[in-house]
């Protein structure tokens, strides 16, 4: 990177009085972070920006989302956008806030910008201007981005933008993403400034200020690149930040013999602060008496957030939101299963009987088809949220279900991922990064898990149709879906209990604050929503997509071999069969596909389990059903048929029905009975039977421990409950 000083005659088509630094990027992009409050427009702005150029992932070694894209500003001049976490202050007190300000701090970090464009939503001022103020102070050259300039002039606030300007010594350019209006000029200006104002030159946001003036002074001494500002904030934090070590060690020698009260500081700092921005926006800015008028959202807010009927609205947009999901995925999951059944089927006929023709077809096939049929839940989940968010009302969902969900040691930003749940635990345990304390997301995600999932309704489906009888109480009430009701809320009631318990556990020590701004209601942004649906899914895809399919080919390799000669036995075995007189080719067939998979390594490990899961009333059939149904809780029933020899697919259901009800044990007993259905279908509500889980919450929490730790406690809590189900009812 080459730098040069000179003076530009205009910045954004206006006289310049400062000294600018002109960076002339050579062999790069130009890196230009954006910066602002939660809910300022930031991530519109990037989106607008950026389009469909854009990549997401995480800041390396924490599970805050990346998002970078690039975008062209002038001729020849790309840039590289980082859409950083929004946050209210310098002063973090939240897991994304805390990476934005390690960003901006460590001139090292990988993904320290070269420009900041500071996002301002107008119709919060003097809130918004507490922030872009801190980063002026910094010293970055700096561009701030009006938004919400319509949603100002609704409420009657009138913003003297060239005014503005010149109070805050740096370019103010208003923009609305949604209707790509100022976004030419936002080009233009960074064009034209290129990097930042010189450090020298850039007069202090509050004149005077003093905050720490002997600290600032003493490392200046050392460090005399550092503006006064950030040199406060190395002596403040400079043993957490990840600056390098001699820089430490230059701050630490500085400041050992100066005291320094960071408390009364801030408090100083902040005070001043607010006291400036008032004095700005008493000459720049018009606003109404308050109690002028009433805004819309004011209006929905009084029906919305009502006692009583809040709570009622809110469960049917949960309600509707469940049933979309599973509504709207069924029939794209159905026509991928289909797609790929049929791929299947066509391979089989076409690929010559091998090994590595059985590898491909039912390990990499039926592993792809595992990942791709969970795209769908993710795609539209994440489409429907993304809608509640733009519109505003996802903030008022956390706020109304805030006091049940403290009461267990989450906060009213859990709901949603439990409530996703109910569709697919893989996109619900993603929407948990929403939620900013580390101990309140962890627990979250340690008990999504436990929402019955889509996945469990073909075993419920079936064992319900197995062991309830088809009656109804009061001529309309049907059992057999009281039966089912009662599942999914089993799963959600020890989900609370779990996450009561599992609080004073984790020592994670961290205060929460359930600080919620409740935003104006908008109408959502499509593009936005489209481009979310599109991220989510390709973090599954390539993230925990990996994972899935290594496993499969795990889980396809224990199906498929045995050891010692076993399954060379049974292929003699069946091949002997098959010639004798009057042999049924087609019934033996159907039975040596059953009988290989009890010798393959998964049968022998069924058989190995089957004293540890007679207490609850299973065979080793369903134990095998048990291993296997590990890749996702569905393949249940599929291991099922195939252990009973089913194998016409059009009535596959009904016949799987009978023979399992005419299952007999080795004493004459029926395998399947009220006792031990619903001793196996308690089993499925509490048991992590689902690797796919496993993988995202390894994905998102950076560690095998606590996927682990969930397998156990899940496991054992299923085993539990069933054995007790099992001992009453038997």
């Amino acid at each position: 990177m080459k730098i040069s000083f000179q003076k530009p005659d205009f910045v954004n088509g206006k006289q310049a009085q400062l000294l600018h630094l002109q960076v002339i990027v050579s062999g790069k992009n130009l890196h230009i972070g954006l910066v602002g409050n939660p809910n300022s427009g930031k991530s519109s702005l990037f989106n607008c920006l950026t389009g469909l150029n854009q990549q997401v992932g995480n800041f390396p070694g924490v599970t805050v989302e990346l998002k970078v894209g690039e975008a062209k500003i002038d001729e020849g001049l790309w840039a590289e956008f980082l859409d950083l976490p929004g946050t209210y202050s310098l002063y973090p007190r939240r897991h994304d806030e805390q990476v934005t300000y390690d960003v901006l701090l460590d001139e090292d970090h990988k993904e320290h910008p070269d420009i900041l464009v500071v996002i301002v939503d107008a119709s919060n001022l003097k809130r918004n201007l507490l922030f872009a103020s801190q980063i002026i102070d910094l010293k970055f050259p700096t561009v701030v981005v009006l938004t919400m300039m319509d949603l100002a002039r609704k409420k009657g606030v009138e913003i003297d933008v060239p005014g503005l300007e010149r109070e805050l010594g740096v370019p103010v350019i208003p923009v609305n993403p949604r209707k790509n209006k100022g976004i030419a000029q936002l080009k233009k200006t960074l064009s034209q400034v290129s990097t930042a104002l010189a450090p020298n030159t850039i007069r202090n946001f509050v004149p005077g200020a003093h905050w720490g003036r002997g600290t600032v002074q003493a490392i200046k001494e050392k460090l005399p690149q550092l503006s006064d500002y950030k040199a406060l904030h190395l002596a403040f934090n400079y043993k957490e930040l990840p600056i390098k070590s001699s820089v430490k060690k230059i701050v630490e020698e500085s400041i050992k013999d100066i005291p320094l009260n960071k408390t009364v500081s801030q408090a100083e700092e902040i005070t001043d602060r607010y006291t400036r921005i008032k004095a700005i926006m008493q000459q720049t800015v018009v606003e109404p008496d308050p109690l002028q008028r009433t805004l819309l959202t004011d209006k929905l807010d009084n029906v919305l957030l009502h006692r009583r009927w809040g709570y009622l609205i809110l469960l049917a947009v949960l309600f509707l939101l469940f049933q979309s999901v599973f509504l709207i995925a069924q029939y794209p999951m159905d026509w991928i299963e289909l797609g790929f059944a049929k791929l299947s089927s066509f391979l089989s006929t076409a690929l010559p009987e091998s090994w590595w023709s059985d590898l491909f077809i039912n390990g990499v096939i039926a592993g792809l088809s595992g990942i791709l049929v969970f795209i769908p839940q993710i795609m539209i989940l994440f489409g429907l949220i993304t809608i509640l968010e733009d519109s505003g009302y996802m903030a008022r969902i956390s706020f109304l279900s805030d006091r049940l969900m403290r009461s267990v040691g989450l906060n009213g930003k859990s709901v949603m991922p439990m409530i996703s749940g109910f569709a697919c635990a893989v996109p619900a345990i993603m929407s948990a990064r929403s939620i900013e304390n580390r101990k309140e997301r962890l627990l979250t995600i340690l008990i999504t898990p436990l929402m019955s999932c889509s996945a469990r309704l073909p075993v419920f489906t079936i064992l319900i149709a197995l062991v309830i009888p088809n009656n109804y109480l009061f001529g309309f009430l049907s059992v057999q879906g009281l039966v089912m009701m009662g599942l999914y809320l089993l799963g959600l009631l020890m989900a609370l209990v779990v996450a009561s318990i599992a609080r004073w556990f984790i020592k994670i020590r961290e205060k929460s604050f359930f600080i919620l701004e409740l935003p104006t209601y908008r109408s959502p942004r499509w593009g936005n929503v489209v481009q979310t649906m599109v991220n989510k899914a390709k973090i599954f895809l390539f993230d925990a997509g990996k994972v899935i399919m290594i496993i499969s080919l795990i889980l396809w390799a224990l199906s498929s071999f045995g050891p010692g000669n076993r399954m060379e036995a049974v292929s003699q075995r069946y091949e002997t069969l098959k010639q004798q007189p009057n042999a049924n080719v087609e019934q033996l067939d159907k039975e040596y596909g059953s009988a290989r998979l009890e010798n393959s390594y998964a049968g022998i490990l069924g058989r190995s389990i089957e004293p540890v899961i007679t207490p609850l009333g299973y065979d080793w059939k369903i134990g095998i059903a048990l291993i296997t149904s590990f890749a996702a809780r569905e393949v249940f029933v599929g291991t099922m048929a195939t252990l009973y020899s089913v194998g016409d697919q059009d009535e596959g259901e009904l016949r799987l029905r009978d023979k399992m009800k005419a299952a007999k044990k080795e004493d004459g007993t029926p395998v399947y009975t009220l006792a031990s259905g619903l001793s196996l279908m308690i089993f499925y509500v509490f048991a992590m039977q689902c690797m796919s889980t496993l993988a995202v919450v390894k994905r998102e929490t950076k560690s095998w421990k606590w996927p682990i730790i969930q397998l156990i406690y899940m496991t054992g809590l299923a085993y539990v409950m069933s054995l007790i189900a099992y001992q009453l009812l038997k």
